[in-house]
């Protein structure tokens, strides 16, 4: 009797459907079309994709994965393809992540590459690109406001946000040397209050 009342309890640790369900041609497709629309700065159309529309992950989980892909070597939305398609399917997820972002962004830049080096000086297209580069700062921007939202669970994480843009943009220090220290003060800064908060419980 007491072996069936405990059944229920093991039952409820599972998988979330949404992402045990996924398969192998549900991640090439998603990150194909990433691939394929993700105009000025692929961040935004990750979100949107994976967490928003897919939800295959949280924004807690985002925002942790968004981190190793910038720490790390590599472009940001190819390092966030091996990530989640490993999360979701393993090996074959990463590979399928891959391919589907990397394919249509080789193919469209190799065809503008040809044309730009045609083009590229002409005073429509310098504008047009000008254009396109506000809007991408504008897209990254409206990003950050909806991650920090519920990114950020305390005030003094503003004090580590201004930390890394001085370290990056006026001590020109590099992302990865930045990234660690800031993330060990983060880690000074928060692992006491949760200790002291689990040493109050009864």
């Amino acid at each position: 009797m007491t072996n069936t009342a405990a059944k229920p309890a093991l039952q409820t640790v599972e998988t979330p459907a949404n992402a045990a369900a996924v398969s192998i041609w549900e991640i090439f497709l998603e990150f194909l079309i990433i691939g394929a629309t993700s105009f000025g700065g692929v961040v935004p159309y990750l979100r949107g994709s994976l967490v928003t529309k897919r939800q295959w992950t949280d924004d807690k989980e985002f925002v942790e994965m968004l981190s190793i892909s910038q720490s790390l070597p590599g472009l940001n939305a190819t390092n966030m393809a091996v990530l989640v398609g490993e999360k979701l399917r393993g090996v074959m997820g990463s590979i399928a992540g891959i391919m589907g972002i990397c394919l249509p962004g080789g193919l469209l830049m190799f065809a503008v590459g040809i044309f730009y080096r045609h083009h590229g000086d002409h005073t429509f297209i310098t504008a047009a690109l000008k254009g396109v580069a506000a809007a991408a700062v504008g897209l990254i921007l409206s990003t950050v406001v909806s991650l920090s939202k519920k990114a950020l669970s305390h005030n003094f994480d503003f004090v580590f946000i201004a930390a890394t843009v001085i370290a990056v943009n006026r001590l020109h220090l590099g992302v990865p040397r930045t990234l660690v220290a800031v993330g060990a003060l983060a880690v000074l800064f928060h692992h006491p209050r949760k200790a002291q908060k689990e040493s109050v419980k009864p």
